[in-house]
Parts: structure tokens; C-alpha cells; sequence
């Protein structure tokens, strides 16, 4: 692409200027990349731990296949989510970036670590199986939902579950820019209705056996899709409410 030129100044390619806001929030590396597989780190060793002990009491692991801790850096990545708008967004206004490149440049981003991660987690999981769970019988990556399919239902499952936490957190920030904790509280109220109506509407035409059914025969592609879908529909509310949105203290 071209840079464009107005009334004298230059303008650099979009695709140039998502980069650069993409590099303003790798300026603190640790933040993306570092802190979230230092808590997986962390939570792998204590899940070991636990299995050898378990093991040297001639108990089996087996249990560890409900262990959360695979999703241990998933409640940091809201908060990450909150940080990139919250703390970044400002800055980069003071340099001169639009509403409309700063959100596409911190959506790219959040994709992009997405990929990265469910890459990583889908590689560690495979690992993980073929050591026979590291030689301890450890259930860190292979727990819960993951493994229960084939490796692109991993892929998918964490990739999504990314971009879910990783906008929630973004949006969530969007509201309180603009509308402060009145947005916030607001929004939430507006949830909390929709899911109380909803639950009335399925009271009223009796429909819980069916919704238990329909829950119970639900595809890990499917839950994942419709996370995904809500991620997006974050990703798109927080673009319409940024435009507006300004930064105050």
C-alpha cells in the first residue's frame, strides 16, 4: 500500500498504523506474553506436585481431569483486556492514533495472541499425552474438556475462550470510559434482565427438560462457537462505544 498524502501531511497506510498500536502494547511485553505462562508455569508445578504425592501415597491422579488449572491464566487475560484499553488508550490518543485504528489495532492483537496461545496449549496438550502425562500421571493440559476431541476442537476451544475474556475485559473498560461506573452498573443491570426474561420465557412454556437436553447433547465446537460469537459482539459494542469514549482521570 501507498502512503496517503492530505493538505501536506503524511499519512501512513492503515495496515501500518494497526501495526504501530500493536507495538505500543508490546511496549511492556510481560504484560501478553510474560505473566500469563508464568501463572501456567506455576500452576503446571503445583499440578505436579500433587500427582506425585498422590502417587507416592499409592493413589492414582485420575481426578486431576477435573482440574481447573489449564484455565489458570484466563481470569489475568480479562484483566489484561481492561489494561489495554484502560491504561494504553489515553496514551495513544496523546500520539495522535484514531479511535478506529487504536480498536483495530488492539483487536488484531488480541487475535493474533489468541492463535498463539491455543497453538501452544493444543502442542502442550499432544505433548502431555505422548509423555504418558510427564512420566507422573499429571493432568494439566488434559483435563476438563481438552483432549476429549481431536486436536482442532483444543485449537478452537482455546481460541475462543481467549478472544471472549481478552473483549470482555476491553468492552467492559469502553463502558466505564465513557459513561464512568454508571455505564457499568447499567449494562449489567441490562444482562441481568435479559437473563432473568429469559428464564421466564422458558419457565412459561416449560421448556427446562428441553433446554437440559439440548445443553447435554451440546458439541465442544458448538459451546465454542457461541463463545466466540459473544466475543465478537463485545469486540464490535466496544468499537461504537470508544468512538465516543474520552479519556478522563
Amino acid at each position: 500500500m501507498t502512503t496517503a498524502t492530505l493538505d501536506g501531511i503524511t499519512v501512513p497506510p492503515r495496515s501500518r498504523r494497526i501495526w504501530r498500536v500493536m507495538r505500543l502494547h508490546l511496549a511492556a511485553p510481560s504484560v501478553f506474553l510474560g505473566i500469563p505462562w508464568i501463572i501456567v508455569g506455576m500452576a503446571f508445578f503445583v499440578s505436579v506436585a500433587i500427582a506425585v504425592l498422590i502417587a507416592l501415597n499409592g493413589g492414582q491422579a485420575t481426578g486431576q481431569r477435573y482440574s481447573w488449572a489449564v484455565l489458570s491464566p484466563q481470569w489475568y487475560l480479562v484483566v489484561v483486556g481492561v489494561q489495554a484499553v484502560g491504561l494504553t488508550f489515553p496514551f495513544a490518543l496523546g500520539f495522535g492514533v484514531t479511535r478506529r485504528d487504536f480498536w483495530l489495532g488492539t483487536a488484531a492483537l488480541f487475535t493474533l495472541l489468541s492463535l498463539v496461545n491455543a497453538a501452544a496449549y493444543t502442542i502442550l496438550l499432544q505433548v502431555e499425552r505422548a509423555t504418558d502425562h510427564w512420566w507422573t500421571g499429571t493432568h494439566m493440559f488434559d483435563s476438563l474438556w481438552y483432549g476429549l476431541g481431536p486436536w482442532y476442537h483444543d485449537f478452537f476451544s482455546t481460541f475462543a475462550l481467549q478472544m471472549f475474556v481478552f473483549f470482555i475485559g476491553a468492552a467492559t473498560t469502553t463502558l466505564y470510559m465513557r459513561w464512568r461506573v454508571v455505564g457499568v452498573i447499567a449494562a449489567s443491570a441490562v444482562v441481568v434482565v435479559l437473563l432473568l426474561a429469559a428464564a421466564v420465557v422458558v419457565t412459561a412454556v416449560d421448556g427446562w427438560s428441553a433446554l437440559a437436553d439440548l445443553l447435554a447433547t451440546a458439541t465442544i465446537p458448538g459451546i465454542f462457537t457461541v463463545v466466540l460469537a459473544t466475543a465478537l459482539l463485545c469486540a464490535v459494542g466496544g468499537y461504537l462505544v470508544i468512538r465516543k469514549a474520552t479519556p478522563r482521570s
